[in-house]
């Protein structure tokens, strides 16, 4: 699981954090979904590459109790950037990030390799996509998705054909040639990819990274590349607007990515924190409210996470508030996302409800009372 990205779009949300740590949906961190998906496909051999501000990560992830991941002769493994007799230095891109720890692969001789981003929020059974690259001999398989077109040039691009053979990959093309985007989901036979990162490294003009060099090599030197359509809910929350949008989701009746399915759960560590508390003045409508909860004003279409507590007169709507905030008397929040640990005074206004952007408070921010903040 590649978890070293710093996420700078997503500003001071990550300033002390990866991306993979920042926190989702009222109790989960973006990393849970990745971990769940091998947990729920019964991979239970990972590594997670870390590297940006690792702490809360590493410390988060522990020893994998939460997701099954705590086992003998395989479990989780956090592979940071390290020193050996060849030198050391840091993770220059995703394929330089798998080439460092070949050694930690080859201890496990594995046919296949699953690599996978840590910062993507979507439930998959990898097992299917396994019988998939199997059954049509593929050598590396790219999960995709379909994309709107006028957002095609954030992704890398896959051409195929009838029978959904690669035969072109554009990273982040200018002028896109379609709209099939890879989800950073790839199985690879490994000793195919063995040989491309070796290669890749000794290539001084690479960039070390999985879709601008290691794909289009492979395509080059004739690897049987095969698409994996998915069609389920696959978010990339690369940035502030797409981190509130996805969360938003899980509001809406119907939602495909469904927390409430027993048959695919997401695993997360639970906050130790009392029941929720609504009191006689609480109103609270279309909203995810966390453990120890404390409720005495209007909430509506918003996401609080444990041990949030919004005092009387108070009124948030379309936000989110990250754990153990204190919203103080006749504050209104609105289209925001409020970093946790932070207090916010009496008779602020925080964003604006016919604003297109999203306004961010960072965390332990203290936003004195009667403050306006955009």
């Amino acid at each position: 699981i590649l978890a070293r990205g710093q996420g700078a779009r997503l500003g001071v949300l990550t300033k002390n954090v990866a991306k993979p740590a920042v926190a989702f949906g009222g109790k989960y961190r973006i990393i849970d979904f990745t971990l769940s998906n091998c947990a729920n496909s019964g991979i239970y051999t990972v590594g997670v590459l870390t590297q940006y501000e690792p702490l809360v990560l590493n410390s988060y992830i522990g020893i994998g109790a939460p997701w099954d991941l705590d086992r003998r002769g395989g479990g989780v493994t956090i592979l940071p950037p390290y020193l050996s007799e060849r030198g050391g230095e840091w993770y220059k891109g995703t394929a330089n990030a798998v080439y460092q720890n070949m050694n930690y692969i080859r201890h496990f001789n594995p046919q296949y390799v699953l690599v996978l981003s840590g910062d993507h929020i979507y439930k998959m059974d990898y097992r299917k996509m396994m019988d998939y690259h199997k059954n049509t001999g593929s050598e590396a398989t790219i999960a995709v998705i379909r994309v709107p077109t006028e957002e095609a040039s954030r992704f890398g691009i896959m051409s195929t054909r009838d029978d959904n053979r690669i035969y072109r990959f554009d990273e982040k093309p200018e002028i896109p040639m379609g709209n099939s985007a890879s989800m950073g989901v790839y199985i690879f036979n490994w000793d195919v990819l063995e040989k491309y990162l070796i290669a890749d490294e000794l290539e001084e003009s690479s960039e070390h990274d999985f879709g601008k060099n290691v794909i289009p090599a492979m395509l080059k030197g004739g690897v049987k590349l095969y698409a994996y359509p998915f069609s389920g809910y696959w978010k990339d929350v690369g940035t502030i607007e797409s981190l509130w949008e996805a969360n938003m989701d899980l509001l809406n009746d119907g939602n495909p990515l469904n927390l409430y399915d027993s048959s695919w759960r997401i695993y997360t560590i639970n906050p130790l924190q009392p029941p929720q508390y609504l009191s006689k003045d609480a109103r609270v409508s279309k909203s995810l409210l966390g453990e120890g909860t404390v409720v005495h004003g209007t909430v509506r279409n918003s996401i609080l996470f444990p041990g949030v507590r919004i005092e009387k007169g108070c009124k948030v709507a379309d936000t989110i508030i990250m754990s153990n905030t204190h919203v103080m008397n006749n504050t209104q929040i609105r289209r925001s996302i409020v970093g946790s640990s932070s207090v916010i005074g009496d008779n602020c206004i925080i964003g604006k409800e016919d604003s297109k952007g999203i306004t961010v408070v960072p965390s332990t921010e203290i936003v004195e009372g009667g403050k306006f903040y955009e």
